[in-house]
């Protein structure tokens, strides 16, 4: 599995849409500093993605992460890559004994095909919306995430990578 997190708030993401010819969309835009985080670990192989939305990214919401990836998996032994961020790599990180972690290089996102569901996300569920309410962010990561992971074969699209799959 790859492992990633990603901060999801109330400032706005405008992006591009469709409108009818001669007409200009109108977008609302909002600039509010709260955030959730989004824990994340994809495994390319069969499109299985596992998630969860925390309050903030440090050692321990990473621990509650990986413990509930092993509750989920607990007949199998899990190598997840993950960067090097350094609640990663924390001394005080419990990792539990049927996950390993490996580690990307660091500053290499395009290693890491768990980047490429955050750009699902953002793109197909979190552009162009306001959200009145930090509740009403994690409402809708939480439909996102749910949407996305009844999806394996979308899920197997998205985070292929050859050198994964089809190591030489």
């Amino acid at each position: 599995m790859f492992q990633d997190e990603a901060r999801f708030g109330r400032i706005s993401d405008p992006r591009a849409c469709w409108s009818p010819g001669g007409h200009r969309p109108k977008i609302g835009v909002q600039m509010i500093r709260e955030y959730v985080y989004i824990f994340g670990a994809v495994s390319p192989q069969d499109g299985c993605h596992d998630s969860l939305v925390l309050p903030r990214a440090d050692t321990d919401a990473m621990s509650i992460f990986l413990a509930e990836v092993s509750r989920r998996h607990q007949n199998e032994y899990i190598v997840m890559f993950t960067d090097q961020a350094g609640w990663h790599t924390s001394k005080n990180l419990r990792i539990p004994g049927n996950i390993e972690l490996a580690f990307l290089p660091p500053y290499s996102p395009e290693l890491n095909p768990q980047e490429q569901i955050w750009d699902e996300l953002r793109e197909k569920f979190f552009a162009n919306k306001i959200f009145k309410s930090l509740n009403a962010v994690m409402d809708n990561a939480v439909k996102a995430l749910q949407t996305l992971e009844r999806l394996p074969g979308r899920i197997k699209s998205i985070s292929h990578r050859d050198w994964i799959l089809n190591p030489s």
